[in-house]
């Protein structure tokens, strides 16, 4: 079993290396999650690196030709959403968009209540997800790890739902949309001193493509 568990890290490490070479083509890049990827190994990576957000659109991901199509319909909407979307931080990660806001965008300390300054910023966010109706989004709750790790779970929850239902009564479809809460779990900033803690309590927007987009990357590709 460990033997296995190596391999299958090995594996994973391999894709995410040469996924994250410059000197690679996005074809290359693509055919490298193909080989290295699908939701096992997006497990892997997620939980040996702690970026969920990574694993996750490592998992979605289709790979080779068709994984570099879609790649670049992702660039362009990466662009629009840090361009149009103050406070976000947007990363391109592979076949998906992760886009990250502290809680200090989105909700007061400690709350699970969007503030109207927060509508706006979403309202920017959605204007974005409207013109590409071919990805599903993911959204991620996050906290520091002042607290209980129960009560910051139920924060979590509250808020990724609470953004979800703003987006779902703004006309983002439902089948789009879905929620998860990490609570403290899984920190991508230190613990150890305020601006660190800051920054984990954020939400974070995993943005993929969806089955239509990946049909039709695959016949543009003639893999289909």
């Amino acid at each position: 079993m460990k033997i296995v568990k190596t391999t299958l890290f090995a594996t994973a490490f391999a894709g995410l290396t040469l996924a994250g070479c410059e000197s690679a083509t996005r074809t290359q890049k693509g055919a490298a999650i193909g080989v290295g990827g699908g939701a096992a190994v997006g497990a892997v990576i997620g939980k040996a690196t702690g970026n969920t957000a990574l694993g996750a659109i490592i998992g979605a991901a289709v790979g080779g030709t068709a994984g570099a199509i879609i790649g670049k319909k992702m660039d362009k909407q990466a662009e629009e959403i840090k361009q149009e979307v103050p406070g976000a931080k947007v990363e391109r990660v592979e076949e998906g968009i992760v886009v990250e806001f502290s809680s200090a965008v989105l909700f007061g300390f400690d709350q699970a209540a969007l503030t109207t300054a927060s509508k706006s910023t979403l309202d920017d966010l959605i204007t974005i997800l409207n013109k590409y109706p071919d990805t599903d989004v993911e959204i991620q709750g996050h906290t520091d790890n002042t607290g209980t790790e129960k009560y910051n779970q139920a924060l979590s929850e509250r808020r990724a739902s609470v953004v979800s239902n703003y987006l779902a009564d703004k006309g983002i479809g439902l089948q789009r949309l879905s929620t998860i809460g990490y609570g403290l779990r899984n920190p991508k900033y230190s613990n150890d001193t305020p601006d660190g803690r800051s920054k984990n309590r954020r939400v974070e927007f995993l943005i993929t493509a969806n089955d239509k987009m990946k049909s039709d990357a695959a016949k543009e590709a003639g893999t289909k």
